[in-house]
């Protein structure tokens, strides 16, 4: 075969040459869960995104091309990277912590973070197969644009251990062609900027599923008041997981409504895949208690009908834009944190931006067609309004 190859950024219109249908990676102006009527508990921010955490910046590079019978090395190719900047293109580490539910994915750095309590740049998600490309590319970037600290002893010195993370798109990519490169990374990485989202299939989320339904990329915030003071709690999922029997929506159970729309390579339903989410706040949180944030991370997944099946990679990583030259290596710091005590709306927002993150995936998604023909569906979105308003749960 002969494919034609190209890759795209954050929110444009791709169409795969020679794929006869169009594969369409959704820009801001997709629609999300509540366009739609659905109903969710909290006050979203103005973006309901990840980004209404003042300065958090994200990008994608978004891979499309090709069709029909896989060969290993052509394609089909339906993959990406997606880059999140805590506090956009600049070093200042930001304390985080992290939790894995079930272990069978990869987030590299993550021993770092437990031990240091600092996430030092950027969050990268991509395919299972090129999380080794996309963390060598991380450190070349951050070392190509100066982004580090030098030992004061050592100003030569240079090393990193970035977070990226993967959840498995195999089943529509051609994951063992290894299609990422470097250049790829370095594009998401200076794509990345605030403002709307894209979400579904973008970036890394490009060839994932979710509850057996077209899935890939979804964030959504919580605004909340403590001790008289506005903070917000952003989550971004690459959302590849779920069984479509346990799929809900704003309560429902869909798994009998929605039988038919199957991936048909797959005669069983093993609930396999993965989840990863990427939690951010600009509460004043130290490293413990952002661990307890990602924490709440499952809440929110439960919500929608997910249970962490023994094949899905389910990892979570928070961090809070608070308490800003923290990780400075000489002198004393005093940082800000708020009281255990008033953690609770905090874990609360998680679980329930989490939960809206995933829908507005489902919702964002379009139905995609990859190697060997596989198809996988987008939820309908009009079967899925009639079947809330028969619920009461949209007017």
């Amino acid at each position: 075969m002969n494919f034609s190859r190209f890759y795209v950024q954050a929110s444009l219109v791709v169409v795969a040459i020679g794929c006869g249908i169009p594969l369409i990676a959704n820009g801001q102006d997709a629609p999300r869960a509540r366009d739609l009527g659905i109903p969710f508990a909290g006050t979203p921010g103005p973006l309901n995104a990840i980004t209404d955490v003042s300065g958090v910046t994200v990008g994608h590079t978004t891979l499309i091309s090709g069709s029909g019978k896989l060969e290993v090395g052509s394609g089909p190719i339906r993959t990406g990277v997606t880059a999140i900047h805590p506090r956009g293109k600049k070093y200042d580490p930001v304390f985080a912590g992290w939790f894995a539910l079930n272990g069978n994915g990869e987030m590299t750095g993550t021993t770092w973070v437990k031990e240091s309590g600092f996430l030092e740049g950027p969050v990268v998600i991509t395919n299972t197969h090129s999380v080794g490309i996309a963390r060598d590319a991380t450190i070349e970037w951050q070392y190509a644009n100066n982004l580090f600290d030098p030992l004061p002893d050592a100003p030569d010195v240079f090393w990193s251990l970035p977070v990226v993370a993967e959840t498995y798109d195999g089943d529509l990519n051609d994951i063992n062609g290894f299609h990422v490169t470097k250049e790829h990374v370095f594009d998401a990485l200076e794509s990345a900027k605030s403002g709307p989202v894209s979400e579904g299939n973008v970036g890394g989320g490009t060839g994932m599923i979710c509850h057996q339904f077209k899935g890939g990329i979804g964030t959504a915030s919580r605004q909340l008041e403590i001790a008289g003071q506005e903070y917000f709690v952003g989550v971004l999922v690459q959302a590849n997981y779920g069984s479509r029997a346990t799929l809900t929506i704003a309560g429902v159970p869909l798994g009998e409504e929605f039988s038919d729309l199957m991936p048909l390579w797959r005669p069983t339903d093993r609930g396999t895949g993965s989840i990863i989410a990427v939690v951010a706040t600009d509460a004043p949180l130290l490293p413990h208690q952002l661990e307890r944030l990602a924490r709440r991370v499952p809440i929110g997944i439960s919500k929608v009908g997910g249970y962490a099946s023994n094949g899905s990679g389910d990892i979570f990583i928070a961090f809070s834009t608070a308490n800003p030259g923290a990780a400075a290596r000489e002198g004393i710091r005093e940082t800000l944190m708020l009281p255990n005590d008033a953690m609770s709306p905090l874990f609360l927002a998680t679980a329930q931006a989490t939960e809206e993150a995933i829908v507005n995936a489902l919702i964002a998604a379009r139905t995609m067609t990859g190697i060997n023909g596989n198809t996988v569906y987008a939820l309908p979105h009009d079967r899925l309004i009639d079947i809330l308003k028969q619920h009461k749960r949209i007017p």
